[in-house]
């Protein structure tokens, strides 16, 4: 890495008291040498010049070139002739606490919602970012209105129109940092505008229940069997909305099929309720043709929600919502209550992305490597682990494994962890007591030559039970 010579642009926070008795070399020197032990200053970090930081401080320039003579004498500053002047390599750092259990070493990652990222595509895009920093107008780096970029809205909007089968407009749609806030978004608004009661899936994501939980909603779980939600459970249940994840069902893969779909729809339209759709894993299929949204059904009663976490990055943070009219303007004032706006270097970069058809490129790639995976893991499984019964493996990057009912989830995932391999069970997603027991295989972050062997020692820890 480039060393940065000092310069007059370095600054310093080195508060000194004029009317100390201390002479102002000895309290600069014992402000620079404790900023070093204490790790304010790091090994290897630049320190202004002599007549920067002089200027800086107010003070003569021979304070500081003496203050900084005795600390090279001592070994806390390092310097070269021409050259900068810098915290020593060998200088003492801070004291780091020792954390109380470190986690076993992961050597085969089977973590579920994880994509690829080092397949991310850096060349498009960081075409995208060049493009618009050359070319976006400044005002779109200041304060916009709580709904994001309208350059991003539009893109969203014909894109999942086309892919999606959506009925968007740029109006209707809010961007957010990723699903989780958007949740919590329509949570909100949903409580603001009388809300009291949230069905969700069971089994379903913990973490998003405790959030919806925490905006005021009683949280109602209903079940999924083989074909999704038992929407026909939902007329008993009195909720005000519902949270399906209705394309790939997480965790089970199950796929709501169109008689429930329409069932569902009725449900909202009967009771003026709310269909909250995460579009969960729905761009990755690979043995059956595309479903469309159930927005496009019933868009006046259905929030969609996406992100780009599964499809690109989940570092991205980058999410949206297509709300009814009816909602829309409370959700963006939400969001922009939460945080002024999504960034918006991000929201352009990806607005452009979408426009030239480099998602789709992206995800015509990577369907067939996960469905690599998918196909290697699924053979493994019959190999290794004959007894377990994978479903919900025509899309996604997960599938679920049942477990016979003799074999203890909580125990093979703790060995799993001891023999270094990662995965999940289905316990923590459950809601009522005494479910079927399975594990969850994600198989976005691991490599395929690899699976063989993780299940094989996946196996053995099954075999000793």
């Amino acid at each position: 890495m480039p060393r940065t010579k000092t310069s007059s642009a370095l600054e310093l926070l080195v508060p000194l008291r004029r009317d100390d008795p201390e002479p102002l070399h000895r309290q600069l020197e014992r402000q620079l040498r404790d900023a070093v032990r204490t790790g304010r200053l790091a090994p290897t970090s630049t320190l202004p010049s002599t007549r920067a930081l002089a200027h800086q401080l107010a003070i003569s320039r021979g304070i500081v070139v003496e203050a900084y003579e005795q600390l090279l004498a001592e070994g806390y500053l390092a310097s070269r002739p021409g050259g900068s002047t810098r915290v020593a390599r060998a200088a003492i750092a801070p004291n780091t606490p020792t954390p109380a259990s470190v986690a076993a070493a992961v050597a085969f990652d089977f973590r579920p919602g994880r994509p690829d990222l080092d397949e991310f595509p850096r060349a498009p895009w960081l075409r995208s970012i060049r493009r618009v920093l050359a070319e976006a107008p400044s005002e779109r780096f200041g304060y916009l209105d709580g709904r994001g970029m309208p350059e991003l809205r539009e893109a969203l909007a014909t894109y999942l129109n086309r892919v999606r089968g959506t009925v968007a407009d740029r109006e209707l749609t809010v961007v957010c940092t990723g699903f989780a806030q958007g949740l919590h978004l329509i949570a909100e608004s949903a409580v603001a505008a009388g809300a009291r009661r949230a069905a969700v899936e069971d089994p379903s994501d913990p973490e998003y229940r405790a959030m919806m939980a925490g905006c005021g909603l009683e949280i109602v779980g209903i079940p999924v069997d083989h074909a999704g939600m038992r929407v026909d459970l939902l007329d008993r249940a009195n909720v005000d909305l519902v949270v399906v994840t209705s394309a790939h069902q997480y965790p089970t893969g199950a796929v709501l099929p169109p008689e429930r779909r329409a069932a569902l729809v009725a449900w909202a339209s009967g009771r003026a309720g709310l269909i909250v759709e995460d579009d969960y894993d729905a761009e990755f299929r690979y043995d059956r043709e595309p479903i469309g949204a159930i927005q496009g059904l019933c868009s006046e009663r259905v929030i969609y929600a996406g992100s780009a976490s599964k499809v690109l990055a989940p570092g991205l943070r980058l999410g949206w919502l297509v709300a009814p009219v009816s909602l829309v303007e409370r959700i963006s004032a939400a969001k922009k209550t939460a945080d002024l706006g999504s960034p918006a270097l991000d929201q352009l970069a990806f607005a452009d992305f979408l426009t030239r058809g480099e998602l789709d490129r992206h995800l015509r790639r990577m369907r067939p490597i996960y469905r690599g995976r998918r196909d290697a893991l699924l053979a493994a499984l019959h190999r290794h682990l004959p007894m377990l019964e994978p479903v919900g493996a025509s899309a996604g990057l997960h599938l679920l494994a049942w477990l016979p009912r003799e074999l203890d989830e909580a125990a093979i995932v703790a060995g799993a962890e001891d023999a270094g391999v990662a995965v999940s069970g289905l316990a923590s997603r459950q809601i009522a007591p005494g479910g079927r027991a399975g594990l969850i295989f994600g198989y976005g972050a691991i490599a395929e030559a690899a699976i063989d062997e993780a299940v094989r020692r996946l196996a053995g820890v099954v075999t000793r039970m």
